[in-house]
């Protein structure tokens, strides 16, 4: 087990200490947008938590939320998810661990996000 601490969070991703990142994607079209909220997040919501990233119980979907990370040890932190188009477009949406020797793990987080068709 690989225990890491977050190092950085900005509003568009997460960075562990081994240089990997969390982050999530949609690829965007005209009047739609897909996103987690990584910007309502402070470091300071990370203190003390360490992260296994070598399996897949790193993290729970929220459906109509967003994810919660499960730290080896300690408080979850949960990340809405958040998505608006007009009905037409896709609203897939995706969780993405990159920098993993040049192989990212991506997983399917579309049901978890709270979605508004204008």
């Amino acid at each position: 087990m690989k225990r890491l601490k977050v190092i950085t969070v900005d509003s568009d991703a997460i960075t562990f200490e081994n240089g990997v990142t969390l982050c999530s994607y949609h690829e965007d079209d005209c009047c739609e947008n897909h996103w987690l909220g990584f910007a309502d997040l402070e470091i300071k919501d990370f203190e003390g938590l360490q992260f296994d990233l070598t399996n897949d119980e790193f993290f729970k979907r929220i459906p109509g939320y967003g994810i919660e990370l499960i730290p080896i040890h300690g408080h979850s932190v949960r990340i809405a998810g958040y998505g608006s188009n007009n009905g037409y477009y896709s609203s897939n949406l995706s969780l993405v661990l990159s920098n993993l020797g040049g192989k990212d793990r991506i997983f399917d987080i579309t049901e978890c996000q709270d979605r508004e068709n204008f």
